[in-house]
């Protein structure tokens, strides 16, 4: 909201993609599911044009796909597209820490920064140990946002978020459907805030390797290729 309180066109369309988003990613908007403008207009009670503005807006991150007769749907996302967000974001983040670890040597974070990090980091760990996604999804986002901020320029730090809520999309109505989801939710966060700490490289990328194992050892068991559970 701007200063004065009051809301423009530009902050209608932002909060109604925010809140659609989240509707996605708690899974109340599944993988197909169709919806028109005016059926979001009606839904917020808001005018069609930041209602259109915000469906495109995340037709472009690759939530939504747009039709121009039947409207919008929520994207659906496949293993193999999973996979390919896993790679991509290992990709750029192990060159990510290479060239700075190159350039300035360990990293050494501190301060209010730090201290707002590892409290996402815990809050994020516990709720995957309790199986808890509605908890959990909010402040995974967070902490990885806030870490990115570390080490990453904004444009980088965008790409990685905007990989994670696809990824967090892919994954949330298959999770919602698992006999025990907490066994498929990483939940490493503090042990890579630790590294991040000691400004030890190593432990560093050990932990998102680790990370990113897990997530491809997930995709395999929902291909069923790590045999019947």
């Amino acid at each position: 909201m701007p200063a004065s309180g009051a809301v423009t066109r530009n902050t209608l369309r932002q909060q109604i993609a925010d809140a659609l988003r989240d509707e996605v990613l708690a899974g109340r908007l599944r993988p197909g599911q169709e919806f028109t403008v005016k059926h979001i207009a009606e839904q917020y009670g808001v005018s069609a044009t930041p209602v259109r503005e915000a469906l495109v807006d995340l037709t472009a991150q690759g939530l939504l796909d747009s039709d121009q007769h039947k409207g919008f749907r929520v994207h659906r996302f496949s293993v193999d597209d999973y996979r390919g967000m896993v790679e991509a974001r290992a990709l750029i983040v192990d060159g990510v820490f290479r060239r700075l670890t190159d350039r300035v040597g360990p990293l050494h974070p501190h301060g209010a920064p730090l201290v707002s990090v590892r409290r996402r980091a815990e809050e994020a760990a516990r709720a995957a140990r309790a199986g808890d996604l509605d908890i959990l999804i909010g402040y995974d986002l967070r902490f990885w946002r806030e870490l990115s901020g570390f080490v990453a320029n904004r444009y980088i730090a965008d790409f990685l978020h905007r990989l994670r809520v696809q990824a967090w999309v892919f994954a949330v109505p298959h999770l919602r459907n698992a006999r025990d989801p907490g066994a498929w939710l990483w939940n490493g966060h503090e042990a890579l805030v630790d590294a991040v700490t000691l400004g030890d490289p190593d432990a560093v990328m050990a932990s998102i390797d680790a990370y990113n194992a897990h997530s491809l050892r997930w995709a395999d068991h929902l291909d069923g290729k790590d045999g019947p559970r």
